[in-house]
């Protein structure tokens, strides 16, 4: 519901520009909530937090996994975009659960990469729950220093 102030009204000094923003993040969350897969927890797949770093020669993507093993992991490169997909599988309890707010279920995170790469020189390595991968960027991306004689 939009409200108008004049300068000059009263309530001008209580408002909350922070509180609307806030309000409209929780109703746009309810909105894709009730969208089929829009719902990132819905356990049958969620988002994943990933960094971009990029270096003069290379890109580093650092994917947070944590409790998913390599072989549940699968990364392809097709051009500049890179893509991050897998499962994190519910393991077996003996007790009863009474709370869950981890995610499991399958995962899909893809990074447009920003120039052209070197695909036969990249590497990855999962370490303490960080997938790190390493995506050389391609000859003629590299900057090249160019002496004055």
């Amino acid at each position: 519901m939009p409200l108008t102030l004049h300068r000059d009204h009263p309530e001008m000094h209580r408002w909350q520009p922070f509180a609307e923003l806030g309000q409209l993040q929780e109703r746009l969350s309810q909105l894709l909530d009730d969208l089929p897969g829009m719902n990132m927890f819905s356990g049958d797949s969620f988002s994943l937090l990933a960094d971009l770093e990029e270096t003069e020669d290379s890109f580093v993507i650092e994917v947070d996994l944590p409790g998913i093993e390599k072989k549940d992991v699968s990364i392809e490169l097709s051009g500049r975009r890179l893509s991050v997909e897998g499962e994190r599988r519910e393991r077996e309890r003996t007790g009863v659960l009474r709370r869950q707010s981890r995610s499991v279920g399958r995962f899909h995170h893809e990074i447009m990469l920003p120039a052209e790469v070197d695909a036969e020189g990249v590497s990855a390595d999962l370490d303490n729950g960080v997938l790190t991968i390493m995506v050389p960027k391609a000859q003629a991306g590299r900057p090249r220093h160019i002496e004055i004689h």
